[in-house]
Order: C-alpha cells, then structure tokens, then sequence
C-alpha cells in the first residue's frame, strides 16, 4: 500500500518582480513557476528553466498550501516551519509551525486607504486560520482517510497526488488548492488537516508497539462554538471530527473509528452576553436533514450507535426530546439511539456510572470491532461506529470516547497476544494513554470553543478532583468571554479560508466591503457608561476616611447606575456581541432574528 507519489519537502523560493519560481532542493526535476501578473501557474523542467537572479537569493519553505484573492489581489501562501511528531505506517508525519503569506502584486498603490485597511483586516483573518493549533501534514501518507479506507480503494488511487485523492471533508486547504488539481501540480500541492495526532512508541510485556491517535475536523459547517450548531440542508452537522485509534506492531496494524457531530437537528445557540444563552429550534424540517446525515454516514462508515449524552432535563430537555422524535420519526435501519444522561447519572463525580452506559453498548463494541490487517492481508474490518455527542461535542463527549478507545485498544492487544486479559496493568501505556487523550480534549476543544477541554481531569487520571473542578471554572470563564467577545473575528477566519465567503472583485471600491458594518451607538455608550460607573463606585468606596451620608448616597447613585447599565447590557446582550462580519452562514440576518422559538 505504498504511496506512490511523494510531495516535494524542501523547497527554495525565488521571487522576482514578476514571477515566483519553487525549485525543490534534493534532487530538482522541476520547478514550478508562478506569473505574479496573470496568477498561472505551470510545472516545467528543471533545465528548461533558468531564474533571473542569484542561486543563494531564495528563501526556504516546507510546503506550497495555495493561494487566495484578497482585496490586493492574489496572495501565495507557503509552510515556513514544520515540526515532526512521528512515523504513521512508515511515513514522516508533521505539525504545521509557521506559515508565510506573500501578495502578487508588488505595492498596494492601486488601493484606496480604505481598501487598503480592509485587505490588512483579511490578512490577518488568513494568519489567524493557519496559526490554529492543530494543522498537520505528510509528503507521503495521506492524513485525510482511515486504514480502512485505504485499503479499499483501487491501485490508480494510489497514482493520484495526495491532494486530489484526499477526503473533501478534511482537507482543510482544499479551497487554496482549487486552481491546482492538475496532475501536473501534484508534487508540489500539499494538504493539510486539523485535528490531533499524536504517535508513541511504547513497550507492553515485550511488545514494541506504536500506539497514535488521529482525529480529523471536518471543513464542512466548520467554524466556533456558539455561531456554529446543528445541521445544514445538505446534512452537513457542526464540530464534525472522526478519530481513528491506530495500533502497529510490525506488519500488523489495527484501527478503530469513532465519530463526533453536533445534534443533526435546526438548532442554534447564539452568543447573548448571558453565560448560557437560549437553545432554540428552527421551524424546518429536521427529519429530512437528520435522514441525509444518517444516509450519508452509512454510507461511509456502516451501522451507527447514536450516543447522545445531553441532559434529560433543564436547558437541553428539548433539544434531547428533538433528537430523540428524529430518530424515531426517521427510522433508519442499522441506526439505534442510545441517550445516557451524563450529568445526571455522574453527578457528585460519579463517573463509575459510565461503566452502566458501556455496558449498554457491548453488544454493537463486539459487533462492529475493528479494522486489522497484517502483512498488507485484510483479517478484520470495522462495521459501524459509534457517533457521539453532547451539547458541544467536546467534554463529554470526550470522555466517553476514551473509554470506548480504550475497551477497543484491551481488545486488540488480547487478540495479538500482547496481554492475557484486560485487568494487567501496565503503567507506561495506562499513562499515555490517559494523557494523550485529555491532550486531544484540550487541542480539540480549542479549535472549537477556544479554550482546552472541561473534565480532563477524569480522563487523565481515571477520577475526578476539586482541582479539576477550579480549572474547569477557570476555562468556562475564558469560553465565555472568547465566545461572546472575540468568536466573529476567528469565525470570519475560518470562513475566509475555507472560502466559505470570497472576497468580491473591487471590494471596497465598486462592491462594498462587510468588514465595514457600523457599531450600534450602544455598543460603545452603555460600556463607557458601565466603566465609569465601576471606577466611581469603587472610588466612593475605599477614598473617603470615614463614610458620610453624602458618601452613602454617592454608593447608591452609582451602584444604581451600574445596575441599570448592565441590566440594559444584558436585555440588548446581542448587540454587545462580536458577531462574524463576512455573514458566510447567514449569521448577519440571525442576529436580527434572534431569538427565535426557545426550547
């Protein structure tokens, strides 16, 4: 199953006035030639070409990623940096560490200073997206699919660049790469996913076995915690990460699947300066895109266990009760529901309550296994998978994945006689894997809500503290005030460079630019107001040696003040919020809808 085409890793760049030249270093067959005028690009012989200026006049990148118009014109955007995490099926896997974004055009003396603003916003919109923890790649091995998958497909697969064969849903600069799906670019085209990965060696009983584990985000309804929710027409859901648990020892190599997504139902969650704003369910019809996301999911991954850990009661009773009409209105063979209402049954740190939902599902564990091959030989493959959620998909949602990963990782170590039976302990791999999992937690709940993950506690050590309790405190201040205060802006970035929104020829000239949206004058009066009102109050507070009634009557007027001001606040929360700007998901016309039918 080797791959066939490798990408080029070492590239110098040569940028001329009018062209940019990327000449592999090791071995150059070809160099790739960019016209910074008219935005073509041909792949040529090494010896047809000769570049204009000196041989040490370059500079070095990784990788090529693509390119993007901003309102400028084209931009080229490169890999700087790389560092590597490990070896996956005999290939060098990395982590993207720095990027470089370098425009066509030599000045910007055809913009407007306006403009010129505006394309400085975009900029730093594209940073943005390729500083996000988490962006990986390969030359040679394709990040994107599962063994499985891999194994499943024809010889001329193999033949294809790793960009044109890699899964859509996670290529996450497929959108850069849109003008080079020629054959001819395949060498120099890399891909890049975001997720986790994670790769270890390590040693049981004897055993030298590698142990890693991949999750892959989905680029479809792709974006931040509270702008991004439930489900599209199309049944593409958000938060969207299949995770596959990687076993090699020698030739034989196991893999097991598991996917995350938010609830496939119309709803949202939008930010409104309050902690936990309204869940609400839209008026459309949610059988149908439940239908084509379950269909869809079949398709690709067989039979599927729908783990809802949401609560029964509260805030999320309706969103559960949706949920629960969908499946049953829909009623898809090889689909079974299964809630478990996670903060009910664990409460006062309980979680050994988890063991009641596991055994709920053993049965399907057993029945839909694990993929296994050995020597290129297929022995097993895996039929179904369990597709979890909680309200996020994060924390939760995590948990309970680590403990099926873990039952499967028990399973496949008995049947390769690594162990006897699942009570041996053995620390080294117990702690890795415990701390590997909390890691992904954390790195995925980043590139979501903005912060690590909630209860990593439990799944690093097995149980949960106070400690862990105060640190979920401290994340869940720190998601708040992301979510409400500075998701637009990554929103749009996200957006932006998925190319979920495209930058209009003459933006801010002859087309109007979104990124010039005009605050509401509340938006800075009632802060304004607020800090005053805090300053003066705290003032009246502790400067006065001794308090008077005219003191106390200053106490009032500004606590009243600030009362009323965040009571307003609070009434208007949406207007306070930092909303997306480039309205790729219709998110400009919510705000004016919000709210809508609460549950």
């Amino acid at each position: 199953m080797a791959d066939q085409l490798l990408i080029h890793d070492d590239i110098k760049l040569y940028t001329t006035s009018d062209k940019f030249y990327l000449e592999p270093t090791i071995n150059p067959t070809e160099i790739m030639v960019i016209d910074r005028i008219t935005g073509e690009a041909t792949v040529k012989d090494f010896n047809e070409v000769k570049i204009p200026i000196p041989a040490n006049a370059y500079r070095p990148v990784c990788g090529f990623l693509g390119s993007i118009k901003l309102i400028s014109g084209l931009y080229l955007v490169v890999a700087k940096y790389r560092i590597l995490v490990g070896k996956l099926n005999n290939h060098d896997i990395y982590q993207l560490a720095g990027t470089d974004i370098i425009p066509y055009a030599r000045s910007n003396t055809h913009l407007t200073n306006k403009q010129i603003e505006d394309n400085s916003t975009y900029e730093r919109m594209l940073r943005s997206a390729l500083d996000t923890p988490g962006i990986y790649f390969s030359y040679g091995y394709d990040l994107t699919h599962t063994l499985q998958r891999l194994h499943s497909i024809t010889p001329s697969f193999h033949k294809m660049s790793l960009a044109n064969r890699a899964d859509a849903r996670f290529l996450w600069n497929g959108y850069l790469l849109r003008d080079y799906s020629d054959e001819q670019y395949g060498r120099f085209t890399l891909p890049l996913v975001q997720g986790f990965v994670s790769i270890n060696n390590v040693t049981v009983n004897g055993h030298q076995l590698k142990w890693s584990l991949v999750s892959r985000r989905c680029v479809d309804r792709a974006g931040t915690r509270l702008f991004m929710r439930g489900v599209d027409a199309q049944g593409n859901v958000a938060n969207f990460v299949e995770t596959e648990q990687i076993v090699e020892r020698g030739g034989e190599k196991s893999s097991f699947v598991q996917t995350r997504g938010s609830i496939p139902l119309f709803w949202n969650q939008y930010p409104d300066i309050k902690y936990k704003p309204v869940i609400t369910l839209s008026h459309e019809d949610h059988v149908s895109a439940y239908t084509k996301h379950l269909r869809d999911q079949q398709q690709r991954y067989g039979n599927q266990v729908l783990v809802s850990l949401i609560d029964h009661h509260g805030k999320e009773e309706g969103l559960e009760r949706g949920y629960r009409a969908a499946v049953a209105a829909a009623a898809l063979p090889g689909v079974r529901y299964e809630p478990f209402d996670f903060h009910t049954e664990c409460r006062g740190m309980r979680y050994y309550r988890l063991s009641v939902l596991t055994d709920r599902i053993a049965h399907e564990q057993k029945e839909f296994g694990y993929f296994l091959s050995r020597g290129g030989t297929v022995l097993l493959r895996q039929s179904g998978v369990f597709r979890t959620n909680c309200v996020d998909c994060l924390d939760r949602t995590n948990v309970v994945q680590s403990l099926l990963a873990r039952l499967q990782l028990n399973a496949v170590l008995r049947l390769l006689v690594v162990t006897n039976s699942d009570d041996e302990s053995h620390p080294n791999l117990d702690n890795l894997f415990n701390n590997v999992w909390a890691d992904h937690a954390d790195l995925i709940s980043t590139q979501y809500s903005g912060t690590g993950a909630l209860k990593t506690d439990f799944t690093r050590t097995g149980k949960r503290s106070h400690l862990g309790l105060l640190r979920d405190g401290i994340n869940s201040l720190t998601r708040y005030y992301k979510n409400n205060f500075s998701d637009g802006f990554r929103q749009d970035s996200i957006d932006l460079f998925l190319g979920k929104y495209v930058v209009a020829d003459g933006e801010g000239n002859s087309a109007v630019c979104p990124l010039r949206r005009d605050r509401d004058w509340k938006y800075i009066t009632f802060p304004s107001v607020l800090l005053v009102a805090v300053s003066m109050f705290c003032a009246s507070a502790t400067l006065p040696q001794r308090y008077t009634n005219e003191v106390l009557m200053y106490l009032m007027f500004w606590g009243a003040a600030i009362t009323a001001t965040l009571s307003f606040i609070f009434r208007h929360g949406k207007e306070f919020v930092d909303w997306p700007r480039l309205d790729a998901g219709g998110l400009v016309a919510a705000r004016a809808l919000a709210p809508q039918q609460s549950l």
